[in-house]
């Protein structure tokens, strides 16, 4: 037989490698280790620096953490931040709900309420309650200065501040609910209100709880600026203690840290009511 006549067998096809046998190479990531490390590094500077700083005087931060006056205080400012909140949320849903009416005035009322005490100041707010006695010397026959202590008017002042944010974060979580769900209900014959209690609310609930535990937690801290009115609350009770004892430094961190321990519980308490929010959706299944 000729080699013209030589019939060449076919290649045989490449067969691939089994899986198990491919080497995985992780990527390098340089530049992430050495930023990390740098952090790292800043980081146990700046905690050393605070432990061994003598400036910080943690002995007598020690000492006048728990003493009657900080906890009065501390105590004044807990309650205080509870009176404003559910206080601002009670009067921000009703100023949410005229604001998604379909009465022009009432539209209209709520949108100037908005803009009028989100463009002021809320230090501005204060004084201006604070001195009301000189617009309007009587209320009802009662003297201003007599109805309106420092206290009140921190409530009324701190109220109507974030009764104009918790409006908008009422309003833009009923505006997340999709339209089609409450369309449905009402093709199910359900009544306004269970329309709102079983199907808004609970689906808003997941917009609103977000942004209302950040203004918790700003109200929280926001309430040291009623010191300026003299309110005994947690700021204006170490202030009292170092203007005797001129150990400025040390009180204020006394302060520092119980503000810090509180947002801190509060962050965790807004974790599990947003996780219990979130149930059903994916970011409430991955948490």
């Amino acid at each position: 037989m000729s080699s013209d006549t030589l019939v060449t067998s076919p290649a045989a096809p490449d067969i691939p490698e089994p899986a198990d046998s491919l080497r995985i190479v992780p990527q390098r990531r340089f530049g992430q280790w050495t930023a990390a490390v740098a952090v790292l590094a800043l980081l146990a500077l700046a905690v050393n620096s605070v432990l061994r700083n003598r400036a910080f005087q943690w002995d007598v931060v020690a000492e006048y953490f728990t003493t009657d006056a900080v906890l009065r205080g501390l105590w004044l400012t807990l309650w205080l931040t509870a009176v404003v909140m559910v206080l601002g949320f009670a009067l921000g849903t009703l100023l949410a709900a005229f604001r998604l009416s379909a009465n022009p005035v009432l539209r209209t009322v709520s949108w100037g309420y908005v803009w009028l005490f989100r463009s002021i100041p809320i230090l501005v707010q204060l004084l201006l309650w604070f001195n009301i006695g000189a617009l309007y010397p009587q209320i009802l026959g009662v003297k201003t200065v007599d109805l309106l202590g420092p206290v009140t008017v921190a409530v009324i002042g701190l109220t109507l501040h974030e009764a104009a944010y918790a409006a908008e974060v009422v309003r833009g979580g009923i505006l997340s609910v999709d339209r089609g769900q409450i369309e449905a209900a009402q093709a199910l014959g359900l009544s306004r209100w269970r329309r709102w209690w079983r199907i808004v609310l609970p689906q808003a609930m997941r917009s609103i709880v977000p942004p209302a535990g950040n203004m918790l937690i700003g109200t929280l801290k926001g309430t040291s600026i009623v010191s300026v009115i003299a309110v005994h609350d947690l700021l204006y009770s170490v202030q009292l203690v170092y203007h005797r004892t001129y150990q400025v430094i040390p009180l204020l961190m006394v302060a520092t840290v119980w503000y810090t321990v509180v947002t801190s519980v509060l962050s965790v308490g807004q974790h599990y009511v947003e996780r219990h929010y979130a149930r059903g959706t994916d970011s409430g299944s991955t948490r």
